[in-house]
């Protein structure tokens, strides 16, 4: 199946949630942001991945703003979306949306970039297209 690059990156969009359980948290219950970092960095690679369906790693992480505390015993959901495409490299921007686990309240948490190159059996750069 041929895609438009459009159609790609419309189709490398992934979504995953995740309980904020007390193991995950600091001394103030709130999400550490290391493990935040690296909620963050699995879904870059699971969004580049999925545009193209190559071998893919981190390269470098971009600013990350940290807007809002995760308590424990909140729900986050992880959007990843591809931004830009280079010739072997995307970029990837991550956002983390708070959802509390009995009501409707829902706020953007955190938001970062990742750029991740393809490489290919040799681990040498690779095209992405």
């Amino acid at each position: 199946m041929t895609m438009t690059l459009e159609e790609k990156i419309l189709h490398s969009e992934t979504r995953i949630f995740k309980a904020v359980f007390p193991s995950t948290t600091n001394h103030y219950d709130t999400l550490f942001g290391g493990t935040a970092m690296s909620l963050m960095d699995e879904v870059a690679f699971i969004t580049a991945t999925r545009f193209a369906r190559k071998k893919m790693v981190t390269v470098s992480s971009g600013k990350i703003d940290f807007n809002r505390p995760i308590p424990a015993g909140t729900i986050v959901e992880l959007i990843g979306k591809v931004t830009e495409v280079g010739n072997t490299s995307v970029k990837v921007l991550v956002e983390i949306y708070i959802e509390e686990m009995y009501s409707y309240s829902r706020e953007k948490a955190i938001t970062g970039t990742f750029s991740l190159v393809a490489i290919g059996d040799d681990k040498h750069p690779v095209s992405v297209r």
